[in-house]
């Protein structure tokens, strides 16, 4: 529509850029958008490998900060989560030291494990974490009463660890290694990463730190677990140093070296001018 006079008739100014002058965000090289991810889902609502995938993910209990990170602290269970792994131990070490009794000190460390899952109630929390941390608990408890040998309350951590290293070095054989099929996620890479062999290389790589963090474990505490009640107080207090912390640590190197590579922009040719 035209005014009297010929001319375009003024637009109302807007406030803020047009969609036309917001420039997206850069994807690294096999990463795909939040939205694209989200948009595939919505379209297709049958289960899939990916579904899969990130379904796990979330349920590792694996955390992404509002830039986009990886939240360590929050991956670990937060304070809560990782007082509910280190407390129980804690507690029977302390009262077998000063009692020298198997069954307080084990009825104890129950009790510590069951008050967590009191307060996961009261505050209407999931109850996934505690509740396997009382379980594993019950289940040391139930190992150490049935020897009689205070050490056998940690043994169950050495098989534990044994099955996540046979899980992950199975992963990284098959070409899926977890660190991928848990960071991917995050970085809304989805299963990409799959079909660049740069990335399954260094995500395994990634999926390898986790293995070393569990097979230390094992090097350091199982010789401990040998000298019997001699290493209980070394063995209990490297099973806490060497749990949520050490965790972290490993969490945290293996996020930083499966980083994607930011995408180079090609330099521009110089337009030739004909004669």
């Amino acid at each position: 529509m035209t005014v009297a006079n010929g001319s375009e008739p003024q637009k109302p100014p807007t406030s803020g850029p047009s969609p036309e002058d917001v420039s997206p965000e850069p994807v690294s090289p096999g990463q795909v958008p939040a939205e694209r991810v989200s948009e595939r889902q919505a379209q297709d609502p049958t289960p899939t490998i990916a579904g899969v995938a990130a379904g796990y993910a979330e349920k590792a209990g694996l955390h992404r900060r509002s830039d986009g990170n990886i939240d360590v602290l929050k991956s670990a269970g937060g304070v809560q989560g990782i007082a509910e792994s280190i407390l129980p131990g804690l507690v029977f070490l302390v009262c077998f030291t000063v009692t020298r009794e198997l069954g307080i000190s084990l009825v104890a460390a129950l009790a510590a494990a069951a008050a967590f899952t009191v307060v996961r109630l009261v505050q209407r929390r999931p109850l996934t974490q505690a509740l396997a941390g009382i379980v594993g608990v019950g289940i040391s408890a139930w190992l150490a009463n049935t020897t009689g040998k205070a050490e056998d309350f940690y043994v169950l951590g050495f098989f534990t660890n044994i099955g996540y290293i046979l899980a992950m070095v199975i992963s990284i054989a098959l070409k899926w290694p977890i660190a991928g099929l848990l960071f991917g996620f995050i970085r809304s890479e989805g299963l990409e990463w799959r079909k660049d062999p740069r990335r399954v290389k260094v995500y395994a790589l990634g999926t390898w730190v986790i293995v070393t963090v569990l097979a230390l474990r094992l090097v350091v505490q199982v010789p401990l677990y040998f000298l019997g009640e001699e290493g209980l107080a070394a063995l209990a207090t490297t099973r806490l140093l060497m749990g949520a912390p050490l965790y972290i640590l490993g969490l945290w190197v293996a996020w930083l070296l499966t980083r994607p590579v930011p995408a180079t922009p090609q330099p521009s040719k110089p337009s030739s001018s004909g004669a």
